[in-house]
């Protein structure tokens, strides 16, 4: 654990009302606070970001017009000011999640309008290739209104980053695809989840041997156990998110693991909340440990700060993020702080150093 007392993080958000793209925060971890919230770059739709391995870059998914793509950011680590480096747009909507491998080589992006996943080599300086791969997923799905054609949600890399996983919530779907030399990708292997479930997001366990899935539309997490020899899947438990007898809309969105692996973080749009699961490390399967309302409404992603002390949440239509003190033992959620205005607030990310 590191043990720096103030960190930087990064809120991607839609760009409608008053928000103007990519805004950061400060958290200082000694007193349990967050301050100095600004934009830092103006883009349309940055929804989701990523940070490099070093620190040094963030990419951001992003809209121009009628154009949809990738953008590529220098980190002032000073004034966490980011700076442009290039974009890579195409006709069309902005993908909905970015990925980047820790070589920082490959960038993938997920497009659930066009149902697409893309990759895009990575030159020295940060900027970004046009895109390398552009693979569109056929089918559909029982649900009508919600999978009436393929929707990819995520693609982010295995733990050896020989693979890439991408999740499709329009066709039930994780698909796995071989990264090749030229940062071009190979369907691999395909794991079916329940039709109707419409998995969102996919987390690996530490170890490397089971991963875990957010439905969407079934509000469950799915366990699965992994092979890395050829990218294979198998489920081996379904968990509800929400209570058995909750009945009003609700949507899954995201889901994060804590860095020892004993605890699972999956978020609940609706129900307006964040499950919490102890992870049995033998077996992977989870068992229920406690909800925490999240003070606002449509919770559309977390984080955990750099030493895990702390979860952050961000509330989309409430326009505010939320700060909670973390229990490393029990897992368990203090609310702290809950008046962090951000205007439509979705992808929440740290510098890690």
């Amino acid at each position: 654990m590191t043990t720096n007392q103030s960190f930087t993080g990064y809120v991607g958000t839609y760009t409608k009302g008053d928000s103007k793209g990519i805004y950061s925060f400060t958290l200082d971890t000694q007193v349990g606070r967050i301050t100095d919230v600004k934009v830092v770059a103006t883009v349309g739709n940055p929804t989701y970001v990523t940070v490099s391995e070093d620190n040094t870059m963030l990419y951001a998914v992003a809209k121009d017009d009628e154009l949809g793509g990738v953008s590529a950011y220098s980190i002032n680590r000073e004034t966490s000011e980011l700076t442009e480096l290039n974009k890579q747009l195409t006709e069309g909507a902005n993908p909905c999640h970015v990925s980047i491998n820790r070589q920082q080589s490959l960038v993938v992006t997920s497009n659930y309008h066009k149902g697409t996943v893309e990759s895009y080599v990575v030159n020295k300086d940060g900027s970004l290739n046009p895109a390398a791969s552009v693979i569109e997923h056929t089918g559909s799905g029982p649900n009508q209104e919600r999978q009436e054609k393929p929707h990819v949600h995520y693609a982010g890399f295995t733990p050896d980053e020989n693979y890439v996983i991408v999740v499709d919530l329009g066709i039930d779907k994780v698909i796995t695809y071989r990264v090749n030399e030229d940062g071009t990708l190979t369907e691999a292997s395909t794991l079916s989840t329940t039709a109707g479930s419409g998995p969102r997001h996919l987390v690996f366990h530490p170890n490397g041997k089971f991963a875990y899935v957010m439905t969407e539309l079934s509000s469950e997490v799915l366990v699965l156990s992994y092979n890395s020899e050829d990218g294979s899947f198998t489920q081996l438990q379904s968990i509800l998110t929400i209570p058995n007898d909750f009945n009003e809309n609700n949507q899954g969105s995201a889901i994060h693991i804590s860095s020892d692996g004993q605890f699972v973080y999956a978020g609940n749009r609706g129900h307006d909340s964040i499950a919490i699961f102890s992870v049995n490390q033998d077996n992977g399967e989870l068992t229920f440990v406690d909800r925490t309302h999240t003070e606002g409404n449509w919770p559309r992603d977390f984080v955990l700060d750099p030493t895990e002390a702390f979860l952050i949440a961000s509330n989309q239509e409430s326009h505010n993020l939320v700060l909670y003190k973390r229990d490393e033992t029990t897992g368990t959620l203090q609310l702290v702080q809950r008046d962090v205005s951000v205007p439509y607030p979705v992808c929440l990310k740290f510098l890690t150093n």
